[in-house]
C-alpha cells in the first residue's frame, strides 16, 4: 500500500550551496529510491546557523527534526537509522525550534526563513504572506505612512533614519512618476542578511517594496543587487515574476487600482555604491559617483524624481507592521531603537550566523552567548560592529546596550548589523592600516579629504609601523581623521576613521606605543 512521502528540507542559501547541500539533497533522493523511500524534498533557506550547514529537517507529526551538518556520505547511514521517522542519530540535533541558538531569537522579519519553500506562493500565503499589502490597501497611503511612522522603524542599511520620515516627504512631493528603490549592495564585510532575504524569502521584500509604494505614490520600483549575489539575484528575478503573473505586483496590485511594477538591477561591484546616490547614478547607467547633498533624494532621486530608499531589511520589516499594528513592533527594543535587527555573527567565531533579536541585548551575549566565542579557542581581543568602516569595540563597552544612541555615544556604529571577531592574534595596527587601504581602493574620488586622505593614512601609518617619529606620525594620524570626519562628502570618508581611531585608542601597543605615549600624543 502506497505511504504518503515524508517532506525533507534542504537549503539552497549560498552558505549551504558552499558547503554541499546540493550533493547532500542528490544523495537523498537517490538513497531514499534505492530504499524505496517516499520522499518529498523541498529546497528551503537556512536557518542561519552556519556552523551546521548542511543543515537537513524531516518534517515529523511532531514537529521537524534537525540533523546537521550532513555530508554526503552520511546520508546512508542516517536514512538506514530512521531518518524520515525522526530517529536518533549522531547527528540529530532533535526538534529545530528548540535548538538553543534559534530558541533564544525574536524572529520578526526573518520568521519564516529556513522554513518556507522561497519560490513558494502557496507557502509564502499559508505563512502571512501579503497581510500586511493587503491591510495596507485598505488603509490607504496616508495611514500606512502613520503605522510606519508609529512602530520606530530606522533604516536598518546603517544611517538609521526614521522610515515613516523618508516616506512622508515623498507622499507629500508633487511629480507625475515616483519610485521605490531598494538598496541590495550589501558590501560590509561579515553581513549577509540581505542576501539571505533575497535567497529565503524574497517575497516579503516584494510585499515590502508594494506597501511603501502604495504609500508614497510610486508605480516603479528598482532592486539594486551586488553583482557578487548571482543566486540572489536568480531567486529574486524568479519571484517577482511569478508574483507579477499571480497579480500580486504589476499591473493592478492584489487586484486594485494601484500599479507597481518591479525590476532588478545587478550593482557595479563597488561598495561605494551602497552610497544611497552613488547607488543612483549606477542604476542610471552612470559611474557611480556620490551626489552633494542637497536636494535630497526623496525630492529629487532616481531620473530626477521623488524617491523612496531602503535597504532590504527596512522593506522586509515593513509587511509584519502593517499586518500586526506599529504597536507590536515597537514594543520590542530599548530608547529610539524599536523593534529588532538581524545581527550577522563572522570571522573568527565559533557559531557564526544570523541571531535576530531586539535592540538592548549587548555584545558579550551576542558573541559569547549565541557566538560561542572564538573558533580557534584564543580569547577575544577587538570586535568590529558594523561593516569594514565600523568600529574596533574593546572588551570595556561589550556590556554597552547594542542601541543606536548608545553606540554613538562612544564614536560606534550599529550599521547593518554586522559582527566581526578578531582573537589575541590580530594586529590592530595593521587592521586600521587596511581601513584605509580599503577607503583609497573603494573610494569614488569624488571629494579631497576621502580620495587623498585614506592615500595618506595609509603613508602614515606605514610611517608609525617603521618608527619614524612614531609620536608626531600618530597625532598627524589623528589630524588627518579629524578633517576625513569632518569634510568628507559620504560616509565613505567620514567613517574611515572609526576603525583607525578606535584602534589607536583602545590598542596602542599595536601600534608600538603605550597608553601614556599616545595620551600624550
Amino acid at each position: 500500500m502506497a505511504t504518503n512521502p515524508v517532506t525533507v528540507y534542504v537549503p539552497r542559501d549560498s552558505a549551504a550551496l558552499a558547503l554541499g547541500a546540493d550533493a547532500v539533497a542528490a544523495a537523498l533522493q537517490a538513497g531514499a529510491a534505492a530504499r524505496q523511500l517516499p520522499l518529498q524534498l523541498v529546497r528551503n533557506g537556512s536557518r542561519g546557523m552556519f556552523w551546521l550547514e548542511p543543515l537537513v529537517e524531516v518534517a515529523t507529526p511532531a514537529g521537524r527534526i534537525a540533523y546537521g551538518p550532513v555530508a554526503p556520505q552520511d546520508v546512508p547511514g542516517l536514512l538506514d537509522a530512521g531518518l524520515l521517522q525522526g530517529a536518533a542519530h549522531a547527528l540529530c540535533l532533535g526538534p529545530t525550534e528548540q535548538i538553543p541558538y534559534l530558541a533564544r531569537q525574536e524572529r520578526l522579519t526573518f520568521a519564516r526563513m529556513g522554513v518556507t519553500d522561497p519560490l513558494s506562493l502557496a507557502d509564502y500565503e499559508a505563512h502571512g504572506g501579503w497581510q500586511g499589502l493587503d491591510r495596507a490597501l485598505a488603509l490607504g497611503a496616508a495611514a500606512v505612512v502613520q503605522e510606519v511612522q508609529g512602530s520606530g522603524l530606522r533604516g536598518r542599511g546603517g544611517a538609521a533614519f526614521p522610515t515613516g520620515v523618508k516616506w512622508q516627504t515623498v507622499a507629500q512631493a508633487q511629480a507625475a512618476q515616483k519610485y521605490v528603490v531598494c538598496n541590495a549592495d550589501e558590501g560590509d564585510s561579515g553581513t549577509f542578511s540581505d542576501r539571505m532575504v533575497l535567497e529565503g524569502d524574497p517575497y516579503m521584500l516584494i510585499e515590502g517594496m508594494a506597501i511603501a509604494a502604495l504609500a508614497v505614490g510610486a508605480t516603479r520600483g528598482y532592486v539594486y543587487v551586488r553583482a557578487e549575489y548571482p543566486h540572489a539575484v536568480a531567486m529574486l528575478r524568479e519571484a517577482i515574476a511569478r508574483a507579477t503573473a499571480a497579480g500580486v505586483i504589476g499591473a493592478r496590485v492584489r487586484g486594485s487600482a494601484h500599479a507597481f511594477h518591479l525590476e532588478v538591477r545587478k550593482a557595479a561591484g563597488a561598495y561605494v555604491c551602497g552610497e544611497e546616490t552613488a547607488m543612483l547614478e549606477s542604476i542610471e547607467g552612470k559611474r557611480g559617483i556620490v551626489r552633494a547633498k542637497p536636494p535630497l533624494p526623496a525630492l529629487q532621486g532616481l531620473f530626477g524624481q521623488p524617491t523612496v530608499i531602503n535597504n532590504v531589511i527596512s522593506f522586509a520589516s515593513v509587511p509584519l507592521i502593517l499586518a500586526r499594528g506599529s504597536a507590536f513592533y515597537r514594543d520590542y527594543g530599548m530608547g529610539r531603537s524599536r523593534g529588532t535587527l538581524p545581527f550577522q555573527l563572522a570571522g573568527n567565531v565559533l557559531r557564526g550566523g544570523l541571531v535576530e533579536k531586539a535592540f538592548g541585548l549587548s555584545l558579550r551575549e551576542l558573541v559569547f552567548d549565541f557566538g560561542g566565542g572564538t573558533r580557534s579557542g584564543r580569547p577575544v581581543k577587538a570586535i568590529q560592529v558594523g561593516g569594514p568602516l565600523g568600529a574596533y569595540v574593546p572588551p570595556s563597552k561589550w556590556d554597552e546596550p547594542l542601541d543606536y544612541e548608545a553606540y554613538a555615544a562612544f564614536s560606534a556604529v550599529l550599521g547593518h548589523g554586522g559582527v566581526v571577531v578578531h582573537d589575541d592574534s590580530a594586529d590592530m595596527a595593521r587592521l586600521a592600516r587596511y581601513a584605509m587601504e580599503f577607503c583609497a581602493l573603494e573610494s569614488c574620488g569624488k571629494c579631497t579629504p576621502c580620495r587623498i586622505g585614506s592615500t595618506r593614512g595609509v603613508e602614515v601609518i606605514d610611517r608609525v609601523l617603521r618608527g619614524e617619529h612614531r609620536l608626531q606620525q600618530v597625532q598627524l594620524l589623528r589630524d588627518l581623521c579629524d578633517t576625513m570626519l569632518h569634510s568628507s562628502l559620504c560616509a565613505m570618508g567620514g567613517m574611515t576613521p572609526y576603525p583607525v581611531l578606535s584602534a589607536l585608542e583602545h590598542y596602542p601597543q599595536d601600534f608600538g606605543l603605550t597608553a601614556t605615549q599616545d595620551l600624550a600624543a
